[in-house]
């Protein structure tokens, strides 16, 4: 089957993982996503995924002023480590190889990052789950999909969110925004919208990595993008 991209980064929330439950997991959903990544790596589709924390703990928001930013992003580091745990478990009762590799050293959780091991992983069909962000605080799981996107190479960065793509204002307070198509990344940051943070944004225009964005609710639609269906809103 021909799709339009051969190597991607899925960047998924914490958050879409915990479905309804808003915390912690929601396996069906979970193995549906699974399932749907099983098929992309069967297209011949070569896979890594970044996942956020946010099911578990959102950094400073949740560290409430109690927590210090370095620590509070830490503790994102390791919300995100048990979420590539979960993942990779889910692939793996399924019959999918799935790696999983860490920007900080966790004994028993996966491997050290490594840029041409995280290759040759995903050249051999393995999805790859990045964990730990970047390693470091006061960097965002978003800028950390971007950073491994460059550094493997994707074609494409497939942010798969609870929304159905780019608006020009909050849909949810706001009936009149207008759903974009394709936007620039200019335009994203002169706008200030909501897509990813500008360290993120601005690191993906920098290195020429289109970004999908589009809803999570149907995993479908991680096929259906890269079939080159008109799914969502490209930023480039």
């Amino acid at each position: 089957m021909n799709t339009v991209y051969k190597r991607v980064l899925i960047k998924i929330s914490g958050e879409a993982l915990a479905g309804d439950h808003k915390t912690g997991y929601d396996f069906d959903f979970v193995s549906k996503v699974c399932e749907t990544v099983s098929q992309c790596l069967k297209m011949g589709v070569q896979v890594g995924i970044v996942i956020g924390g946010g099911n578990f703990w959102r950094g400073v928001k949740d560290g409430a002023g109690k927590v210090e930013r370095v620590s509070a992003d830490r503790m994102g580091m390791l919300a995100t480590a048990m979420n590539c745990l979960a993942v990779c478990d889910v692939f793996k009762q399924m019959g999918t190889e799935a790696k999983v590799m860490t920007a900080v050293d966790i004994q028993g959780v996966g491997e050290r990052y490594d840029t041409n091991k995280a290759i040759e992983y995903l050249q051999s069909g393995k999805a790859v789950i990045f964990g730990c962000g970047t390693g470091l605080p006061f960097f965002s799981t978003d800028t950390a999909a971007v950073l491994r996107a460059a550094e493997i190479h994707a074609d494409a960065i497939l942010l798969a969110k609870n929304i159905d793509g780019v608006y020009s204002d909050d849909p949810r307070k706001n009936p009149d925004a207008v759903k974009y198509d394709e936007i620039s990344y200019a335009d994203v940051l002169a706008q200030r919208l909501a897509v990813m943070d500008t360290t993120a944004t601005s690191l993906a225009m920098d290195n020429n990595i289109p970004v999908i964005v589009f809803a999570l609710a149907d995993p479908q639609n991680i096929v259906r993008v890269l079939q080159g269906e008109k799914t969502g809103t490209t930023v480039r």
